[in-house]
């Protein structure tokens, strides 16, 4: 298996996240750094799904190739098969010279297919065809051309209920789906949230900046049906309107102020005074991470940036739960 590249001391490919599910998704993407067979990659919108396909094509020995991306719904529904296949010259009408494809552009390196589920039926035989025989044939062309393309493709949409309802090809599915990779949502995965707000402010920030406990407690437990990239877009606009240093429950995105409603109602944090006794932001600070990692005092630790010892005394000393046992990790599978 190739060894990670020297930037994994940061987060290889930009995936920011030290949780098990962020890592077997690493693991896995090196262990198909010499593998051109296809992939499925599956996930909610905005987790990360091209991010995923860059890197599988950027551990590729030497980088083989271009990586074509294609968003397959923006493709016009009257040029599908001409933009993918491509055409030759009078094959159709406006036709007036021809052009490669974007499956031969992609041609000794990655081709990427967004959203692969919304693909018309009527073309979905012939892609199968290019990922079997390795060629290609343009319209009007009598013969296909030899190409060599790895095909990764994308989709927010459950296939196999697509494949049930004849809304997608079974065999068509069965050869996409040689290698599944599922990303999970952001929701399953909370404990990255603090190292993906302070990756986009290092990177979207002009000065240095930070969130109050407040406000990053109600980041930790907003739902964030957008995923990645929804936080994202979140940090960019707090970052472009904030005035100051650091971020209030008041900055945040309407939708994550209004989820926090709860947040502002309680009456231990609408009590502590502006400057607040460092023990109470510490003792609010190791409650939360307990409930967000469920009891998980590995986990509680790590996203604390803490040792597990010391993690152990202070919950002593705060005379909160220490008897629950560690939460077991999960890696079985995305």
């Amino acid at each position: 298996m190739q060894e990670p590249p020297s930037e994994s001391a940061a987060y290889p490919f930009g995936l920011v996240g030290d949780s098990p599910e962020v890592q077997r998704v690493l693991r896995i993407i090196y262990k198909l750094a010499n593998n051109r067979s296809p992939v499925l990659v599956t996930g909610e919108s905005g987790t990360g799904k091209e991010l995923v396909a860059r890197a599988l094509h950027a551990v590729a020995p030497g980088t083989r190739g271009v990586f074509v991306a294609v968003n397959v719904p923006a493709l016009p529904a009257s040029l599908v098969e001409s933009e993918l296949f491509g055409h030759l010259r009078g094959s159709f009408t406006g036709a007036t010279a021809a052009r490669r494809g974007l499956i031969e552009e992609a041609s000794g390196g990655a081709l990427f297919l967004d959203e692969i589920g919304e693909m018309p039926l009527e073309l979905q035989p012939k892609l199968l065809r290019v990922l079997e025989t390795q060629e290609v044939r343009p319209l009007g062309a009598e013969h296909a051309e030899k190409i060599d393309v790895r095909v990764i493709a994308a989709t927010n949409r459950d296939l196999g209920k697509l494949v049930e309802e004849g809304k997608f090809r079974a065999d068509l599915y069965y050869r996409l789906n040689v290698v599944a990779l599922r990303l999970p949502p952001l929701r399953e995965r909370r404990e990255d949230i603090p190292l993906l707000i302070r990756y986009f402010l290092q990177r979207y920030a002009p000065r240095p900046m930070t969130m109050t406990p407040l406000s990053l407690r109600a980041m930790l437990e907003y739902d964030w049906p957008g995923n990645v990239r929804q936080l994202e877009n979140a940090i960019r606009r707090m970052v472009a309107l904030c005035s100051g240093n650091e971020l209030h429950l008041g900055d945040l995105p309407t939708q994550i102020r209004n989820a926090a409603g709860a947040l502002q109602a309680e009456p231990r944090l609408v009590a502590l005074p502006e400057v607040a006794p460092l023990a109470n932001v510490e003792r609010l600070a190791i409650e939360h991470a307990m409930k967000v990692t469920r009891g998980d005092r590995r986990k509680a630790a790590k996203l604390l940036g803490i040792g597990k010892t010391t993690l152990y005394r202070k919950l002593k000393g705060y005379g909160l739960d220490t008897k629950a046992p560690d939460a077991k990790v999960n890696d079985a599978g995305l």
